[in-house]
């Protein structure tokens, strides 16, 4: 999959969130934002365009407009780009991630719990 980058991934996510938008739509919902507020309308459907090229999202005409919709599932992005980061920060390791959320008191009790949760059902399903 190509890269989406930040602004392209702010599009994405409301895409997500909302489901089946028109240009217009998005438009409006994108400049209601704070990463959005400053966008030209011009720049959200450079946007657009550039998801449906890389095949995030997808589109229908709609009389005079469009109606776009994400055709990349947000898990499946997540997992990727999640792999992606760790193997280019951390070479694959996971354990030096959470040790530096850890050590920098970022991690809470909920999250550690939660952790907890995925390692021992991750040891009864791999042993």
């Amino acid at each position: 999959m190509n890269e989406i980058s930040n602004a392209e991934l702010v599009v994405l996510n409301l895409l997500w969130q909302r489901g089946a938008l028109t240009s217009a739509q998005a438009v409006e919902a994108l400049q209601q934002t704070d990463a959005g507020k400053d966008w030209h309308e011009k720049t959200i459907k450079t946007l657009l365009s550039r998801l449906v090229k890389k095949q995030a999202i997808g589109f229908e005409k709609q009389g005079r407009g469009y109606c776009y919709f994400p055709l990349l599932e947000q898990e499946s992005y997540q997992r990727q780009a999640s792999h992606s980061f760790i193997d280019r920060l951390f070479s694959g390791r996971l354990a030096p991630l959470v040790a530096g959320f850890a050590k920098d008191k970022s991690l809470t009790a909920e999250d550690a719990a939660e952790l907890q949760k995925l390692l021992d059902e991750w040891k009864d399903n791999n042993a």
